[in-house]
């Protein structure tokens, strides 16, 4: 009869815990979906502050020591990534735009406050001008890998780095 007894608190403890990680992996692939839904908005409005050349909404979207770029060129720091936007901005001047599209995107969390996102991007020119018919296809005008290292900061993702061209 003890036996049975003790089999059964066994067996007890472990279908409640099972239903524990059950639950508890549930509410993990609930919050993940969350993050991820969060760092997709993220990186629209880095998208959008670039191409509105906006430096004020470009540069809120980086931690406040965030960097654009690795090594000796790298841009650091709100301030220096509102001045890169400005000039940006007055070298793009009467230029055509070009888009930068993202692919292959893949968004790993290393802990509960940091994530990393890799994917290919394109950079693509509409084909407009005086011989150009509207409906002429778009072309591709550089392509490229790029690594964001996220992070956030009170409840906040923010870009700690962005990488462009990342060596590895």
């Amino acid at each position: 009869m003890k036996t049975k007894f003790v089999v059964g608190v066994v067996a007890l403890l472990f279908v409640a815990l099972l239903g524990y990680r059950v639950a508890a992996a549930k509410n993990g692939s609930s919050v993940r979906a969350d993050d991820r839904a969060q760092i997709e908005n993220l990186m629209w409005k880095y998208s959008r502050a670039l191409y509105a050349q906006n430096p004020d909404a470009y540069a809120a979207l980086y931690a406040p020591d965030g960097q654009f770029g690795t090594g000796a060129n790298a841009v650091k720091g709100r301030e220096a990534l509102k001045k890169m936007i400005v000039n940006l901005k007055q070298r793009e001047a009467g230029q055509q735009r070009v888009y930068v599209m993202d692919a292959n995107t893949y968004i790993e969390f290393p802990d509960r406050d940091h994530a990393r996102l890799e994917a290919y991007w394109l950079e693509v020119s509409p084909q407009i001008g005086p011989r150009t018919a509207p409906t002429a296809p778009a072309r591709v005008v550089n392509a490229g890998r790029e690594v964001e290292e996220l992070v956030r900061i009170n409840g906040q993702w923010l870009i700690q780095l962005r990488d462009p061209a990342p060596k590895d």
